[in-house]
């Protein structure tokens, strides 16, 4: 994975600001940092973040209040797959299922351990690239579907005017005289043409073939979201 990912701080405690923007830092993580929900939500328009480690007690918006906005307003909508990790000292699990719910990565209950931070950082950024890997290769069968059929239709219509030259050629091929080896050819360089055009028939219906069977193969995408969220703190 790049290390070379953008992750945005967000809590009202310096230190944990300072804390997470050193080691961070060291770890080859490029940070950006607020102590208010408000210049969050204009830093993830400049700053554009991989993710967001947001504290969900603060002045001004909550953790949750940010959270909706990046995840559901029109003004976000370029940033509302940013995954979000969300702090709190409340350990109550209503409050971990409702930062969930709103659409957060993952919630971790302070007092934190940094280690274990840094794996679910690192894993939510994985479940993330997955998921655009998934993204990509569902936009990737779909134009190669879309090309198969534009190259059936094509083949289908020239099919219809080379039979019907060919069916002309041998017709007036006995009454051509001296333009009958011209009509031969003519004849022969239509058989070909018809030739690959089923070669191309075959070739493109394996390619539908196989995308189809990809397609088939797929699991829905919100449910693979769904499953890679980040899960509840133990």
């Amino acid at each position: 994975m790049d290390t070379k990912k953008r992750i945005l701080l967000v809590d009202d405690e310096q230190i944990n600001l300072e804390f997470f923007e050193v080691m961070l830092s060291k770890l080859g993580f490029e940070t950006e940092k607020t102590d208010n929900g408000a210049e969050a939500l204009e830093l993830v328009k400049r700053f554009k973040p991989d993710l967001i480690i947001l504290d969900n007690v603060m002045p001004k918006l909550s953790g949750w209040e940010v959270t909706r906005i990046i995840k559901t307003s029109a003004e976000y909508r370029d940033f509302a797959d940013t995954p979000i990790i969300m702090f709190s000292a409340m350990d109550d699990v209503k409050d971990k299922v409702e930062g969930l719910e709103l659409g957060a990565d993952d919630y971790i209950t302070k007092p934190f351990n940094f280690s274990e931070v840094l794996a679910r950082i690192r894993a939510v950024l994985r479940t993330h690239e997955l998921i655009h890997q998934i993204e990509r290769r569902e936009a990737r069968i779909r134009v190669s579907d879309e090309i198969a059929q534009r190259v059936l239709s094509f083949a289908t219509s020239l099919r219809g005017p080379l039979q019907g030259l060919m069916t002309g050629a041998e017709a007036f091929a006995p009454e051509c005289g001296s333009a009958a080896p011209f009509i031969a050819k003519t004849r022969e360089e239509t058989r070909l043409a018809l030739s690959e055009l089923d070669s191309l028939d075959a070739a493109v219906a394996a390619l539908k073939a196989e995308a189809d069977s990809l397609k088939k193969a797929e699991t829905a995408l919100p449910a693979i979201k769904t499953k890679f969220r980040g899960h509840l703190d133990q």
